[in-house]
């Protein structure tokens, strides 16, 4: 039903201001945290993440049909390398890659239409190109997603210890736990685990890593004393004997330490379980939504339950998904829209929001009220299915019809079309409505989309004293870490949940013991 009226549906209109009450919006941030908080100008600084995926079709799926938009070429290394010159360019802060295993198959039950409109499929491992890209630029830093769900934790302490060395000190995780059927089937599984369960196990094995990148090598153990054919001290690398519910691990840390040691830390997901680990673990948030009222009171509960464990609210910065198309004029962007919408391929949207909420959207009437009861599937993204089932000022009822005309084009979170002033004073609205710090910018083709934000976008957002200039060349570049929280944070902050596990704090847990072992 929905698939034979989806091209008729596309229809994605100008961006209107809303009139959501804001709360607590104009509270300045702690003291300690306001250096990087603030630009020096009062102003709250404004972060903005390119949003990318090693895939045909991302957010927009369809574009590459379109001539100016090069998605298909991405399996060249031309394409990253390319792109990283003109993020470094324009300031971007990092790129922001998205990852997955497996099709999307809750749309009429088959993963077909997930491979015929290339919604995100084929898709290839986002690591390969970083060392590339670094080697290019100079202060553009890059966030990779990786699951805890499929490979062993020192497996990955490895790969991004090198990836922090190759890129002195620019990379970023983002964390995810996975929820996919047949990402989980692939690696012999046949369901995924349970959804709480998922966290509790990425809550280990987080603690794994810590102790990998953090406890297992004295800052000093890499000593080189030519005179005694010494280049480290075993002495001083220590080694992991993890003994917990979910994983066991009897090692030392094969790489040394690289200039963050831990990554900067990325999570994404908003639900209760997922706030939890954010709290906990995250330096910062990736969330999405089609209105600032919906998120606003999940990301004040996130900075409620990081200040109950100990740590400044502040320093958690929460990026929203943003799509936009950008002209000079706001009469040349809608023109741009109207372009883009022959190319879009709606089923190829509906594919992704099915898959994402566990809805089949090609069954449900098309102007039915979508409901959470609609979602049949156990094994969805919780936080988005949350997103397409509240109401809100801009979207007082969700129907097939209506995701029908977001799916294509953006996708996950809101689409602004306009000039860049129309565009800069959409993203300053969200800055204060929803309380986020930045923008995951997403794509409708590529690199068009970007080198909007670039030539037109960030120069007005610089015009408005919210983005930084660009820094100077006869600086030695900055980490990832200290790019969120200042000139000589490489590491962990004090009040994070990981800078227990530094070296000279480090104790080792006792083993873990079930229920019946500890009654016995």
């Amino acid at each position: 039903m929905l698939a034979q009226a989806a091209t008729t549906l596309l229809h994605i209109p100008l961006f209107h201001k809303s009139q959501v009450r804001m709360s607590n919006t104009n509270q300045q941030p702690p003291a300690p945290n306001r250096a990087h908080h603030e630009l020096g100008n009062g102003k709250k600084h404004i972060l903005i993440n390119a949003f990318d995926m090693s895939t045909v079709g991302h957010l927009s799926p369809g574009q590459w049909k379109n001539p100016v938009d090069k998605s298909a070429t991405k399996r060249r290394l031309d394409y990253w390398i390319e792109l990283a010159k003109l993020l470094e360019r324009g300031g971007v802060n990092a790129l922001f890659l998205a990852d997955t295993y497996g099709g999307y198959d809750t749309y009429e039950g088959s993963v077909d239409n997930c491979i015929r409109r290339a919604a995100q499929w084929p898709i290839t491992d986002p690591t390969i190109p970083i060392s590339a890209m670094a080697a290019v630029t100079k202060n553009l830093s890059f966030a990779i997603t990786a699951s805890t769900s499929f490979e062993p934790p020192y497996l990955l302490a490895k790969r991004f210890s090198t990836l922090d060395h190759f890129t002195q000190g620019r990379i970023g995780w983002n964390i995810v736990t996975s929820w996919k059927k047949s990402a989980f089937k692939a690696i012999g599984l046949d369901n995924p685990i349970e959804h709480d369960e998922r966290y509790r196990q990425a809550d280990e094995y987080l603690r794994v890593l810590y102790k990998l990148w953090e406890s297992s090598w004295s800052p000093t153990a890499l000593s080189p004393d030519p005179d005694n054919d010494s280049y480290v001290d075993p002495a001083q690398v220590r080694t992991i004997n993890h003994k917990g519910k979910y994983f066991s691990l009897d090692a030392k840390h094969i790489v040394d330490p690289s200039p963050q040691r831990t990554p900067f830390l990325f999570q994404a997901g908003t639900s209760s379980a997922g706030s939890d680990f954010a709290a906990t673990h995250a330096e910062a948030i990736f969330v999405s939504g089609h209105s600032p009222s919906v998120l606003r009171p999940k990301i004040d509960a996130i900075r409620a339950l990081a200040a109950q464990k100990g740590r400044d609210p502040r320093s958690i910065k929460v990026f929203a998904t943003f799509t936009p198309i950008v002209a000079d004029t706001d009469e040349l962007a809608q023109e741009k829209l109207k372009e883009l919408k022959k190319y879009a391929s709606t089923i190829g949207g509906l594919v992704l929001v099915s898959g994402w909420t566990g809805i089949d959207l090609s069954k449900l009437p098309l102007d039915k009220e979508i409901s959470k009861e609609d979602s049949v599937e156990a094994h969805k993204v919780t936080s988005i299915l949350d997103n397409f089932t509240t109401a809100s000022t801009e979207h007082p009822r969700w129907t097939p019809r209506l995701v029908a005309e977001h799916a294509a084009i953006g996708g996950l979170g809101p689409v602004s079309v306009g000039s860049p002033q129309t565009v800069a004073d959409e993203l300053e609205r969200w800055v204060k409505e929803a309380d986020v710090d930045g923008f995951n910018i997403g794509y409708v083709t590529t690199p068009g989309t970007f080198e909007e934000v670039v030539d037109l976008l960030i120069p007005e957002l610089r015009r408005r004293g919210v983005y930084p200039e660009p820094p100077d060349p006869s600086e030695e570049p900055v980490t990832a870490r200290e790019k969120i929280y200042g000139k000589g944070q490489n590491g962990l902050r004090d009040d994070h949940e990981g800078s227990r596990y530094k070296y000279h704090l480090y104790q080792e847990d006792p083993p873990y013991k079930s229920e019946e072992e500890g009654q016995t």
